[in-house]
């Protein structure tokens, strides 16, 4: 079983716009920095969580983006599915393929197995993560280090 780099990226994208949300329109480019995610890529994840109604853009001067609801309001099952991930276990991708075109024994464990992640994923919410203790002192670890490359920016 594994998610992806795009459901990965989505996710803490996400997280990283719901850590920032007081200080107004967060740019794609500062969650690139913070995030060592490139921004092409953002902007492709971005166009997905819009069309999701997850996101927000904000055009002009200090635009980016804001979340399209409250953090309380948006799980971590809804951003990977808004990226067209899933959270798969099967061999056959849910297809019931799985061993030589039909269904193999296992495939009802993992298919269940499966199921079980997504409802985990589906009880928390951007909020949630935000309140951890742990995903704050990141935070504010990985705001450090952003502040300083703008100050030696500055100075260069």
């Amino acid at each position: 079983m594994r998610l992806t780099t795009k459901g990965r990226y989505a996710v803490t994208a996400m997280l990283d716009l719901a850590l920032h949300a007081d200080q107004g329109p967060v740019s794609l480019a500062d969650i690139s920095d913070r995030q060592g995610i490139s921004l092409s890529y953002l902007e492709q994840l971005f166009a997905k969580l819009r069309r999701g109604d997850l996101v927000h853009s904000v055009r002009g001067p200090g635009g980016g983006y804001r979340l399209g609801r409250a953090s309380s309001n948006i799980f971590v099952a809804q951003v990977i599915d808004a990226v067209n991930e899933s959270v798969d276990a099967t061999r056959c991708r849910g297809a019931r393929g799985c061993q030589q075109g039909v269904t193999c024994l296992t495939h009802h464990l993992w298919q269940d197995l499966s199921d079980q992640i997504h409802s985990f994923l589906g009880g928390i919410s951007l909020a949630d993560l935000v309140a951890r203790r742990e995903v704050q002192s990141v935070a504010l670890r990985q705001d450090g280090q952003q502040d300083n490359k703008i100050a030696i920016d500055t100075v260069l």
